[in-house]
């Protein structure tokens, strides 16, 4: 009989690996899933800044996790996504030297129209969800670089997997759904995290970028953290059936938390939970059909390099790794 002990231990969501002199970005860790992304990763000893444009909300979130976690190395940083102008300056504002990994999580979701615009004239979704992330990631790129094996994680949706893209109305000006008008933002965020780590490898980086999706998040199944979130006895009770499908979105976090911290993780992988993708522990998935096709992700690729006006890949092959 073999003793032999597997290199790395089994994952368990509830006793993290230690990431003591890590720094750790999370975008919109100031709620929702987020927030338990970063309190989360709080308890691993890593400085975890908060991305938020609200400046009361982040510090509620900072002050409840240094609540949960004794000795939390939490902060924050205003980031705008909306605001393709603002995101130029906010590696500086971080005022570290390096950036062990940034968790893409921030979104917008409209559920009614009208269609709404950012100050650049992009859809808000879409505007926010990718082409923020897409901009922010070449700002960021120089102090990923500079960490040893830095890793861009980005929070696609289950809401994504029934989309397809429709590259010549990425911005929905001809056809304009909410709900659809959201799942493609987040489609194309998906997309993007894969093509990047194409881009990366291509360019020798040390950096990789991996895609995750947090499954059936619902707030009804997630415990309280006033004043974040309270959830009340009668939306508990009312939400117990749901569990048997979906999750809270505490158990939403775990896929990008994963990714963040677990070596098995690699660049161009797609994590989600374990059951049917909606509910249960991070594993990794295959990788969905329309998110394999290359074509669909360098079109998008060249057409947020004009939206935006920057291109993250130029700056990984411009770092040395």
């Amino acid at each position: 009989m073999s003793s032999a002990v597997p290199s790395t231990p089994p994952w368990n969501v509830q006793q993290l690996p230690r990431a003591d002199g890590s720094v750790f970005l999370v975008t919109g860790g100031n709620a929702g899933i987020g927030y338990f992304v970063a309190e989360q990763l709080s308890a691993t000893g890593a400085t975890v800044i908060l991305g938020s444009r609200n400046p009361a909300k982040a510090a509620d979130a900072t002050a409840s996790i240094r609540a949960r976690i004794a000795g939390a190395r939490v902060r924050t940083v205003r980031l705008d996504l909306a605001d393709l102008s603002s995101l130029r300056t906010v590696a500086e504002s971080l005022e570290v030297e390096r950036l062990d990994a940034v968790v893409h999580n921030a979104g917008v979701a409209l559920d009614d129209p009208p269609r709404e615009e950012t100050g650049d004239g992009h859809e808000l979704m879409f505007g926010t969800n990718h082409l923020g992330h897409f901009a922010l990631t070449r700002w960021l790129m120089p102090l990923l670089s500079a960490a040893p094996a830095a890793r861009v994680v980005s929070m696609g949706s289950f809401a994504a997997k029934s989309e397809r893209l429709d590259l010549d109305d990425l911005q929905s000006r001809m056809d304009y759904r909410p709900k659809r008008t959201y799942g493609r933002s987040k489609l194309a965020q998906m997309y993007f995290g894969v093509e990047l780590d194409r881009r990366l490898r291509a360019a020798g980086s040390t950096v990789a970028s991996v895609v995750v999706h947090p499954g059936g998040a619902l707030d009804s199944l997630t415990p309280s953290r006033p004043p974040i979130h309270v959830r009340t006895a009668g939306a508990r009770l009312s939400a117990a059936p749901a569990a048997l499908l979906v999750q809270g979105k505490h158990a939403g976090a775990w896929p990008a938390v994963r990714a963040v911290l677990d070596p098995v993780v690699l660049g161009g992988q797609l994590w989600g939970p374990r059951v049917l993708g909606l509910r249960g522990e991070p594993r990794r998935e295959p990788m969905w059909n329309h998110l394999t096709d290359s074509s669909v992700a360098a079109r998008l690729w060249d057409a947020s390099c004009d939206l935006t006006g920057v291109d993250p890949g130029t700056v990984a092959c411009a770092v040395p790794g």
